[in-house]
């Protein structure tokens, strides 16, 4: 069944075909490791684990690179501020190398936690500078680059379209609109792809240019070259890479090579917090472990972003993502009793289930539908361990490792409780002892909004966290 993807370069929804056989080459853009990845970021990382497992539930093989951001990337996306690296260096007194270590294992930890299947190839920036310069050298040697008292900066009026991916009038964007324009540059657009390195900047390295380190836009495109050749499949990224950073990579390839560097674009839209942007200034900027801490487990973080389709934004609130721990509480639930029954059903509708999640899955990866699908199964009430079997097999897309759901039932119930909610239940007990409902009920709903389930049983009161 052929797979359909939205492509951002041309706006439309594609048959997709390798450009190699049976095998996808992909780029993803990955994690600037000056600080924990919140939630947001995570988004991206879900979609990317999603292409990923349905383009091998479809028989591909894969050749994909994550690239981890340790040097280059200044405040700003353009060429504004102190690299994230050394800022975060000088804050944390360490070096850019042990903050960059610390925050990748970080990373890699949560990607972990979220079952996020791993990409082939991980590339590190800093590994690859000696590709980054040959790239750099290339577009200067074509014309494409020039070099100021701070940097080499890419010449973008020597396109033939500048931008290809987003629709914007570039003089609406000129640098410059909130900050000083560098007057050497030859146009208030061009993006530095080589930056001097002041005397007491940590991170730099031999150049034709002298001390120096590389643009945060030509890593990507240095080490997608690298690993995937010129042209490859798919690159996949934010929306908030689409103005700049994508654009510029697209640049960047033309200048050394003349071509677009891959075929499909695909970008995951921003997750809001409370209807509004992530921000934080306004200390609404979560991680996987501040979620854990609520009682919100990762893999339920993963199910709620299956609550709307990568394209269209999504809103995270604490309840929304509390009420998608407790479906995969009773998902799981539903696949133990599956597992657990008897009844036998037809091969012909087994059938239609796998065609209809193909069908949702194969266009433009529509996990909204395809977990209306596994609902579908969940609830039935033929418990068959057929389903259970259906529902492991679309899992392998889901990633919510379905399989294993009697150890995280078994978890929950072994969770050790906070003192706090201790307390709560030996004041309900009294409560109950005393004949005094109103009270027990009061604190039951308590007990509820902080994440714990009270069940009242003929053995007695049991706590659950959902």
């Amino acid at each position: 069944m052929q797979i359909k993807l939205y492509n951002t370069l041309n706006k439309q929804k594609n048959d997709f075909v390798p450009l190699n056989g049976n095998e996808v080459r992909i780029y993803s853009c990955g994690p600037t490791v000056y600080s924990y990845a919140h939630i947001g970021n995570f988004r991206t990382y879900v979609f990317m684990d999603n292409l990923r497992r349905v383009l091998k539930y479809n028989g591909y093989t894969l050749k994909h690179v994550m690239n981890i951001t340790d040097v280059g990337h200044l405040e700003s996306d353009g060429d504004e501020g102190e690299d994230k690296m050394e800022k975060a260096a000088k804050k944390e007194k360490k070096s850019p190398y042990e903050i960059a270590d610390f925050y990748t294992k970080a990373f890699f930890k949560d990607m972990e936690k979220l079952n996020i299947d791993r990409p082939e190839i991980i590339a590190k920036a800093t590994e690859h500078i000696p590709d980054m310069l040959e790239f750099a050298k290339k577009i200067v040697e074509n014309g494409y680059g020039y070099e100021t008292s701070t940097a080499i900066y890419f010449d973008v009026s020597k396109l033939d379209k500048y931008p290809v991916l987003s629709n914007r009038n570039i003089e609406e964007q000129i640098a410059g609109a909130r900050v000083e324009v560098d007057p050497e540059k030859r146009n208030p657009y061009d993006f530095a792809i080589w930056i001097k390195a002041p005397e007491n900047h940590i991170m730099k390295w031999e150049s034709p240019w002298g001390l120096s380190y590389p643009g945060w836009h030509l890593e990507c495109s240095a080490m997608s070259r690298k690993y995937l050749g010129e042209v490859f499949d798919i690159h996949t990224g934010g929306v908030d890479h689409i103005p700049t950073h994508h654009e510029n990579e697209i640049a960047q390839s033309k200048g050394a090579f003349g071509k677009i560097p891959a075929k499909v674009w695909m970008h995951v839209e921003f997750l809001q917090v409370d209807g509004g942007k992530m921000s934080k200034s306004l200390g609404n900027v979560y991680t996987i472990s501040e979620l854990e801490e609520k009682g919100i487990e990762p893999l339920a973080f993963k199910l709620f972003c299956y609550t709307a389709h990568y394209r269209t934004k999504l809103n995270f609130t604490f309840e929304g993502a509390m009420a998608s721990q407790k479906s995969l509480n009773r998902l799981r639930e539903s696949y133990i009793k599956h597992k657990n029954g008897n009844d036998k059903i037809e091969n012909s509708l087994i059938e239609q289930y796998k065609t209809r999640f193909l069908e949702a899955i194969n266009d433009d990866l529509n996990l909204p539908l395809a977990m209306g699908i596994i609902w579908e199964l969940a609830r039935s009430e033929t418990k068959s361990s057929q389903i259970a079997d259906l529902l492991v097999q679309f899992d392998k897309v889901l990633g919510l490792d379905l399989e294993n759901s009697e150890k995280y039932i078994e978890n929950q119930k072994n969770v050790e409780l906070p003192t706090e909610i201790l307390d709560l239940i030996e004041q309900r007990k009294k409560a109950r002892e005393e004949k005094n409902w109103k009270l027990s009920d009061e604190i039951r709903d308590n007990l509820k909004e902080k994440g714990y389930i009270v069940k009242d049983t003929k053995e007695g009161m049991s706590v659950e966290k959902m």
